[in-house]
């Protein structure tokens, strides 16, 4: 353990958490684009959408802003991408 900074092992610990929280998200955003694929639905758009909300999330506490890169890796579509953050309302 360092003694300059008695939190690095656990802050190694959390860095590696939120790797392993990125790739299920990403998994996620797999697994819902692959549904919207099977014919597109407002519940569909709006699962994919709310699966890249979460995906953008995890990278951001990350450290990794800059989300275009990804958005292209998974082809994720416009109309998915301006769903993103809206919350429908309860009923």
């Amino acid at each position: 353990m360092s003694q300059d900074n008695p939190l690095a092992p656990i802050e190694r610990e959390l860095q590696g958490e939120r790797a392993s929280a990125l790739g299920d998200a990403g998994r996620r955003v797999e697994a819902a684009l692959a549904d919207l694929a099977l014919g597109e639905t407002q519940d569909r758009i709006d699962e994919a959408a709310t699966a890249v909300w979460h995906y953008m999330i995890v990278r951001e506490s990350l450290r990794m802003f800059d989300h275009k890169a990804a958005f292209a890796v998974y082809g994720i579509p416009k109309h998915v991408l301006a769903r993103v953050g809206v919350m429908k309302p309860r009923p």
